[in-house]
């Protein structure tokens, strides 16, 4: 048997490759849109991709189910309660799917989404015990999966959540201890709460460490995986229903244009949203006046998704030589309306000099004083609620950078603004998209919260 897979840290996102030596055919699981990778390994070591698999739809990224099935012919695999605009293959709980002497059977695991299914690995058919278990979004390392993201749809939390109590418990726990659990996601993935930076695990493991495996009724169970939920980033919903659409496949040929400066103001003249990906503090030196910054070097698409609209055009301005990767990033959560990006951005700033600004950024002592000031500033806190349950500067404002869109008019407008996250990263993006909707009086706090706790509590570091 051949077992791969493939991770994004960016995107905290897990998918598969399954193979059979003897007979060359190979199954691919939640793979991302770009698929040069599945299909490079596949030509390396002779395999045939005669199907895809999704575990469920997902929300946080747009699969590469239809890529793959255009590229190589094979069918597109969900569970039997999934509805899509193209043809698939519905799988049905305990079906089992031979590549050979490696076989796939199905589970169906709802309660993260209502059509989830999860995947048990057989590395011989007449094998006992599984070698493994793909669980998608129902159980994570260390968690399981959200049964909130479809309240919008009108499927409740609690209906998904009993679901998922019957997936986990019933079901999955009832696998020996020894199989090995492949996740879709891992830390970082607004899918849950309390993912580990583990990519595998095993069923006995979580047994005993997975707080959502211990011993419960149905209703605690229910209660504990609702409670303290991040919220979702705003591009979650569009990617979920592009997933069930025949949405056009991955094409790069009109992102990758280079733009001069005298391009890159026509863009913007006819509405392009200027998205600037290099480092806050680079940004912070001087940029086009309302680019949004979403550094690059982070969780790039889930930050850029969360504060542009799918609907949005986009240029670029990315560090020398990575526009490519920005684009494939954007690409991979489905924004694909690319203007084109500046072209060697540290000559071309200049050339836009009349367009170009620094950005507001103070330190911990210089926001101290001005808040001992006759007029001082309102503090948003962009963190997470955990975070600030941890700590926080007294009268500040809090929404959560992933709320932030959806609550700008709550912002006010009558004083000046300065923003903190932990470190600086996320105050800098949320900063940036409020100068972007006018509050031009807007300032990021240079080292974050960390750095005010240093300065107003320098016994404790």
């Amino acid at each position: 048997m051949i077992f791969s897979q493939y991770y994004l840290d960016c995107l905290s996102q897990a998918s598969y490759l399954i193979a059979d030596e003897t007979t060359g055919q190979a199954v691919v699981v939640d793979p991302r849109r770009d698929v040069d990778e599945y299909l490079a390994d596949a030509t390396a070591r002779g395999l045939t991709v005669v199907g895809v698999i999704n575990t469920h739809f997902h929300a946080d990224f747009l699969a590469g189910h239809l890529e793959l099935a255009s590229r190589t012919g094979a069918w597109i695999g969900y569970g039997r309660r999934a509805e899509t605009e193209y043809p698939i293959r519905p799988l049905a709980d305990g079906e089992r799917i031979s590549l050979g002497d490696v076989v796939l059977q199905i589970m169906e695991t709802p309660g993260h989404t209502p059509e989830s299914i999860s995947i048990v690995v057989y590395e011989h058919a007449t094998d006992e015990a599984p070698y493994g278990v793909l669980t998608g979004d129902a159980l994570f390392i260390g968690d399981v999966g959200r049964p909130d993201l479809l309240a919008s749809a009108g499927v409740t939390a609690e209906d998904l959540g009993a679901m998922l109590y019957d997936s986990v418990h019933r079901k999955l726990m009832a696998l020996p201890d020894e199989v090995r659990v492949f996740p879709a996601h891992g830390a970082g993935s607004a899918c849950g709460k309390n993912l580990s930076t583990e990519k595998q695990s095993t069923i006995g493991t979580q047994r005993l460490t997975n707080y959502a495996c211990q011993p419960m009724d149905q209703e605690a169970f229910v209660r504990i995986v609702t409670a303290g939920q991040p919220a979702a980033p705003a591009y979650f919903g569009h990617d979920a229903a592009l997933n069930r659409q025949d949405h056009p496949l991955l094409d790069r040929s009109n992102a990758d244009r280079p733009l001069c400066p005298e391009g890159f103001k026509e863009v913007r003249t006819e509405g392009a949203v200027v998205l600037d990906t290099r480092s806050p503090q680079e940004f912070g030196a001087g940029h086009i006046r309302g680019a949004i910054n979403v550094p690059i070097d982070g969780r790039f698409a889930e930050q850029a998704g969360t504060v542009l609209t799918p609907d949005s055009t986009i240029a670029i301005i990315a560090p020398q030589d990575r526009e490519d990767e920005v684009i494939t990033r954007l690409a991979r959560i489905g924004f694909d309306r690319i203007a084109g990006y500046l072209r060697s951005p540290g000559s071309a700033l200049p050339a836009l000099a009349d367009e170009v600004t620094p950005a507001s950024r103070l330190t911990a002592d210089q926001l101290r004083t001005a808040l001992a000031g006759e007029q001082p500033p309102t503090v948003l806190d962009v963190r997470s609620c955990g975070e600030r349950e941890a700590g926080f500067i007294e009268g500040s404002l809090h929404i959560t950078l992933a709320d932030l869109p959806r609550r700008l008019s709550e912002i006010p407008t009558d004083r000046p603004l300065v923003v903190h996250c932990a470190s600086g990263h996320r105050s800098s993006i949320a900063a940036s998209l409020l100068r972007h909707h006018g509050h031009t009086d807007t300032s990021d706090l240079l080292g974050g919260y960390n750095a005010w706790h240093t300065l107003t509590h320098p016994d404790r570091g």
